[in-house]
């Protein structure tokens, strides 16, 4: 007991180590422009100033929005979606798969669960002991269920799901925009310095002796910048595709789903309805780190559609609301109740009296090895794989 309660300490802490190394990249880029370019290289005042006021907007919102991600806590399931301890019991002491089943089933039905496996099964997690929510996933890091889960990122150390996935996307943004700014307001000094310093007589460059090692931080700042830069905006970019689709990582990544585009498209309103649930929902507060998502991240308005998947029909939002659930968020925090209004929907497969049925979802036991593969090239080395 006691070496496995040490070994996760030391996970623990070693699982700090990207997000100190984050840390200090930040903190020597910005000695680098503060005290190196804009204070000891920079002679034009006017120009100080513009750069410095810009750059500390970028760092502080770039700050902000990551240290939110950092520390806000994934949001779990209630203990509503547990099962009662006479079920529990029961379903631990079957060991046939359609007895389990049908005990799922009969507790699911005061459950607002639409979604299922791709066998048709009630998604249940043997470790939490509970029944997942839709789009609710175990992260085998944080050893929670999460839910809305996108993936477990190492380099903010913490799960991004529905409490924090409009600040990583921000982080994202404001940390291209930090990067890039730097790039773009250097690289007049990188010209100058390397065509100098590099290609001219030492006689004939503008910086003595002493003022080399400062410009070499300048010069490797230009070159950081640039490559974060690359680096984020791939990631940046696929993350506002999976915001105008209204999918999380784990639902996008190709082989985890059906090859049906009903089930892909399941959760999706339409670009607007889209942007809305996840990072705009109240438009004064879109630029900035506070909680203003959309839901209580236990059910969502779904695209309900015909037999045939190429004819699609989307409830709408409004309809959803006043017939399904109602919505109770302070500041991240999350009211799952009453669960009871949604066991009218969908608990299977059964074709609505209108001839629609929901699109049922898969489960996500995601696999590290292809997701690295897939988004090796990431920043935030996405670890979808931490989600089953």
């Amino acid at each position: 007991m006691a070496p496995s309660h040490v070994l996760r300490c030391c996970q623990r802490g070693l699982s700090w180590i990207p997000v100190i190394f984050i840390n200090l990249v930040v903190c020597w880029s910005y000695y680098a422009y503060v005290m190196e370019l804009c204070l000891y290289t920079i002679s034009n005042t006017e120009e100080q100033v513009m750069y410095l006021v810009v750059f500390h907007i970028c760092f502080i919102m770039f700050m902000w929005s990551y240290w939110k991600t950092i520390i806000t806590k994934p949001v779990n399931p209630s203990k509503e979606f547990c099962l009662p301890k006479a079920d529990r019991e029961q379903y631990e002491k079957e060991e046939r798969p359609r007895p389990q089943q049908e005990i799922l089933k009969r507790v699911a039905r005061d459950l607002p669960v639409y979604t299922r496996t791709g066998s048709g099964a009630i998604r249940y997690c043997d470790r939490c002991q509970l029944i997942k929510p839709d789009r609710c996933h175990h992260c085998s890091t944080c050893d929670t269920c999460v839910l809305k889960m996108d993936h477990h990122c190492p380099w903010v150390n913490n799960c991004v799901g529905f409490s924090n996935y409009k600040y990583f996307v921000l982080f994202l943004g404001y940390s291209m925009l930090y990067c890039v700014f730097i790039a773009a307001t250097v690289l007049q000094y990188f010209i100058k310095f390397w065509t100098l310093c590099r290609w001219k007589a030492a006689e004939h460059c503008k910086v003595n002796t002493s003022t080399r090692t400062p410009n070499s931080n300048v010069l490797f700042l230009f070159f950081v910048a640039s490559m974060f830069f690359i680096s984020i905006l791939s990631l940046f970019s696929y993350h506002l595709w999976l915001v105008a689709k209204n999918r999380t990582t784990i639902e996008a990544f190709p082989g985890r789903l059906s090859s049906d585009t009903v089930q892909i498209d399941g959760f999706t309103l339409g670009f607007r309805k889209n942007v809305s649930r996840c990072l705009v929902y109240q438009k004064k507060y879109w630029c900035l780190p506070v909680y203003t998502s959309l839901g209580d991240g236990y059910t969502f308005p779904t695209r309900f559609v015909n037999v045939d998947p190429r004819q699609a029909v989307v409830l709408s939002l409004d309809q959803y609301q006043s017939n399904c659930w109602s919505i109770s968020s302070v500041d991240g925090q999350t009211n799952s109740k009453p669960l009871s209004e949604s066991q009218n929907h969908l608990l299977g497969n059964d074709v609505q009296g209108n001839g629609t049925h929901i699109a049922r979802d898969t489960s996500m036991d995601t696999d590290s090895g292809s997701l690295e593969s897939a988004f090796g090239t990431e920043l935030c080395g996405t670890s979808a794989s931490s989600a089953c």
